[in-house]
């Protein structure tokens, strides 16, 4: 799709392209950062910005992939609990960015193989959701992490926004 085609895409190419902005931000936060200033907590709750890239890949899977009956990688914590906001002392940087790739990847692959009303059950709801209603959700989800992330980013180094400014190389 060209530039110019992205703004007058269908409804679920939009949604779709809306949440890849998000995610593409979420990514961008991590760059020009060394693995102490990734890990480090900037809130009295812990909040950092790894974690919450490893919360964001936890709620992918679990929301468009697990929802919609596909299979997700076996995880290594609990996503029902705080443990998919933490990062442990065994977990690395690249271990965290890869697993957000493939729950990113796997949820692609429902997004665009089903209608925007395909129904699917979450484990934790007790009726269906659409897919429309799921990349709403992610959308605000992930949108709401990059904020969190942007405060986070300004606290540990001044660097804010959702994109590199036009002086910063790629």
């Amino acid at each position: 799709m060209t530039t110019d085609m992205k703004y007058a895409a269908g409804e679920k190419e939009t949604l779709h392209a809306g949440l890849d902005r998000h995610r593409d931000v979420v990514l961008w936060k991590l760059r020009g950062l060394d693995d102490e200033q990734l890990r480090r907590p900037m809130t009295p709750s812990g909040t950092n910005l790894l974690g919450l890239v490893k919360h964001l890949a936890s709620v992918e899977y679990g929301w468009f992939v697990s929802a919609f009956g596909e299979k997700v990688e076996p995880l290594w914590f609990d996503p029902y609990t705080d443990e998919d906001m933490t990062v442990g002392p065994g977990e690395t940087t690249q271990q965290i960015i890869d697993f957000y790739g493939r729950a990113r990847a796997a949820a692609d692959a429902v997004i665009t193989g089903r209608p925007l009303d395909a129904l699917g059950r979450p484990d934790w709801r007790d009726h269906p959701v659409s897919l429309r209603w799921v990349l709403v959700h992610m959308i605000e989800e992930t949108a709401r992490h990059a904020g969190h992330m942007d405060i986070v980013r300004e606290l540990i180094d001044g660097t804010t926004g959702d994109q590199p400014r036009r002086t910063e190389t790629a």
